[in-house]
């Protein structure tokens, strides 16, 4: 068998007639990444490939620095095609990293590019490559079109303007692209230095002046309302663990405004406020229909000398081993107390707490929804093949593979649709060698409807959007 050829991770006959003739022809919901509007509403074009392949790319970023390439050809001032020279050499050294099979995947389907990237062949492809980006198809709206991309969905701060999904609604542009309400740092109780200048930022853009918590709160309300007339259907918070700690309205009044006042708060009453907060946000995204994301338990920014040089999202994040259970089991019981359960998806970074996870679902579970709490894709460290069959396995076991709303890429960049292939070869090896096995039934019809509601179908119900 060839290399990434057409059947590729797919080790049964019947895994081969599930992708070639049910999984590849799925359009794809992409519900959570990291692109920017931006670049979106002005239909991008990218000058060369180091910039559309290495720019904040902290995953080759990680293989390059372990490589032992210099920092200033990673995210230095090194010129475009040296950075790609780097990044050549180094994926020889990558085999058995899912990211040699990315970029191969990546070379072949955007740039009809079969060669294996290597210091020899880096003159070749990089010329290649960038005439095809010459095209005038090779945009950000040609590729959406190219892979079927029905809605995107970004990640935004509530203090962040919504001008560009305005524009982009008013294209001519067939792909959904929804804003996520993101309120990361409204947490910041413990830091006033950084709270008080996003608190400016979110006055702005809600016209609502700031000094007590019933103003942060109608605020971020406001933003809310605004995110869903803007077509957003989903919340996201990226958490080490859920805060569990219960909160007073009057201690959450005072925390407020102590650090409204430059004062930090204790790390209990962060803690607290976070509670607080996450219960308010839980119960708007209730009333609208919304689902709420949890992304647990990564060790951010561990690496605090180069965090400093380069900022976040450079590269030094881990998982974590955070215990995870307790926490959320609290959180999750306080929405369901007051009857103001939203639709929630829960994503965990350790392996460690897949059956966790898994299992803890179903204990939240209504019957007002099919499949309303979920157990998300394998995320970050675990978007690959040992990664995914893992959170498959466990939500197989104690839940309802059939209700899943599949994968996301979680990206920041527009060559990572393929992730969705990627995905979809593992999902349908899966299936179609356990049928083979005899483990489950001998019925192509019952498997393809399995199919197609885990790479679409479910995710345009569960999450709403009229694709």
């Amino acid at each position: 068998m060839a290399y990434l050829d057409e059947n590729f991770l797919l080790h049964s006959p019947t895994a081969r007639r599930l992708f070639h003739e049910v999984a590849c022809n799925q359009p794809i919901i992409d519900y959570h990444c990291h692109l920017s509007p931006r670049e979106i509403a002005t239909n991008h074009r990218w000058a060369d490939l180091s910039e559309i392949w290495l720019g904040g790319d902290h995953y080759k970023w990680r293989l390059m620095r372990a490589n032992g390439v210099d920092e200033d050809l990673i995210t230095g001032d090194s010129t475009p095609r040296e950075k790609f020279q780097a990044w050549a050499e180094t994926v020889p050294f990558t085999l058995r990293n899912p990211i040699h099979h990315w970029t191969h995947i990546e070379l072949r389907r955007y740039f009809g590019i079969d060669l294996m990237l290597s210091a020899d062949t880096a003159d070749e492809v990089w010329e290649q490559a960038n005439a095809k980006l010459a095209e005038p198809d090779f945009c950000v709206h040609g590729i959406l079109k190219k892979f079927d991309v029905r809605v995107v969905g970004t990640t935004d701060d509530p203090a962040d303007p919504l001008d560009d999904h305005a524009a982009i609604a008013a294209s001519d542009l067939v792909t959904v692209v929804a804003p996520t309400f993101r309120p990361d740092k409204a947490f910041l109780v413990d830091q006033p230095e950084l709270l008080a200048p996003w608190l400016a930022k979110l006055e702005a853009i809600s016209g609502i002046s700031i000094a007590h918590l019933s103003d942060l709160l109608a605020a971020l309300q406001k933003r809310h309302d605004d995110f869903h007339e803007a077509g957003g259907r989903l919340s996201d918070h990226g958490l080490e663990r859920m805060p569990a700690l219960h909160c007073t309205d009057e201690e959450a009044s005072m925390i407020f405004e102590n650090a409204r006042a430059g004062n930090a708060a204790t790390a209990e009453e962060r803690e607290k406020f976070s509670f607080y907060l996450m219960v308010f946000l839980g119960q708007l995204d209730a009333a609208k229909g919304w689902t709420k994301q949890l992304h647990l338990g990564a060790f951010r920014n561990t690496n605090t000398r180069m965090t400093r040089l380069l900022g976040p999202d450079s590269g030094f994040d881990t998982i974590g081993d955070t215990r995870q259970g307790a926490a959320l089991v609290t959180y999750l019981d306080a929405l369901a107390r007051d009857g103001a359960m939203p639709k929630i998806v829960i994503y965990n970074l350790n392996p460690a707490d897949n059956y966790l996870f898994a299992c803890l679902t179903g204990a939240f579970q209504d019957g007002t929804f099919p499949g309303k709490i979920q157990f998300g894709s394998g995320w970050w460290f675990l978007d690959q093949k040992n990664g995914m069959e893992l959170q498959l396995d466990a939500l197989s076991a104690t839940g309802l593979l059939s209700r899943f709303v599949g994968m996301l890429t979680d990206s920041r960049s527009f060559l990572s649709f393929p992730r969705h292939e990627y995905f979809r070869r593992i999902l349908c090896n899966l299936i179609g060698s356990e049928a083979d096995r005899g483990e489950l039934p001998d019925d192509f019809e019952a498997l393809s409807g399995l199919i197609r509601a885990i790479c679409f179908g479910n995710a345009r119900r569960h999450f709403g959007f009229k694709v």
